[in-house]
């Protein structure tokens, strides 16, 4: 058996320097390495004090990053690619999707969150709040139509019964979507007292099954992380 690799993932530290911070990309990676099931040193990065060896290791670069053996990786995307290559069955299980459609499900939520949650102007809130719902509406969609997998079980299936966008397992889908959708979750809440509608049962249910799992609910953030890093961007409507 192959000898295992040494890795060590650098992220975004929180505010007391201890925890993880907002970030969906360092969050992302870590629900990889999680899931791939390989041994991994965490170490949290705090950007103001950013150590010399951080320096010399990625000079310019913000987290996160990963050493693997010696060679830095900078790139989100081509970890991402890196790591599902380099961690590949049988001694690691395969994260990507079967079906392409699922890695651009919800693809345009964060998109239309950002401009509902940034827009200052009462006036604007509902067409911006539309936009957004109608995304949400979109993914919800995606998880409750059966994929065709499911249809050769039981060709008489009208709705998905699926945990996640490509079936019952995370996939590398899931690791970029939902480090998402816990931040539209958090800062909808906070700046427009904006649930996510529970009639959107695809998306209920998903988001429910995915809290249950430990690689994505520990690689979390805290709340006030999050609602931290957009105390500068995000805005209350005046009334």
């Amino acid at each position: 058996m192959a000898e295992a690799p040494r890795i060590e993932l650098f992220v975004k530290a929180s505010l007391d320097t201890e925890s993880v911070g907002n970030c969906p990309f360092c969050q992302r990676l870590f629900m990889i390495l999680w899931l791939k099931g390989v041994n991994f040193t965490l170490t949290t990065v705090d950007m103001k004090r950013a150590p010399d060896v951080l320096r010399a290791l990625a000079p310019g670069s913000q987290p996160p990053f990963l050493l693997y053996n010696d060679e830095v990786k900078t790139d989100t995307n081509k970890i991402e690619e890196f790591l599902e290559e380099a961690l590949a069955p049988p001694q690691y299980p395969k994260l990507c999707c079967r079906y392409k459609e699922s890695n651009g499900a919800g693809e345009d939520i964060f998109r239309t969150f950002s401009a509902y949650i940034k827009n200052p102007n009462p006036h604007l809130n509902d067409m911006l709040e539309k936009k957004f719902l109608s995304s949400l509406v979109r993914l919800s969609k995606y998880l409750e139509t059966p994929l065709p997998h499911e249809l050769d079980q039981n060709p008489n299936a009208h709705e998905s019964s699926r945990s996640f966008l490509d079936g019952n397992t995370l996939t590398l889908a899931d690791c970029n979507l939902l480090p998402k959708l816990n931040i539209v979750k958090v800062v909808c809440k906070e700046y427009r007292s904006f649930n996510i509608p529970k009639d959107l049962r695809g998306l209920t249910r998903y988001l429910e099954k995915a809290y249950e799992k430990d690689e994505f609910k520990l690689s979390c953030p805290m709340d006030k992380e999050i609602l931290y890093a957009y105390g500068s961007v995000a805005k209350y409507l005046a009334h």
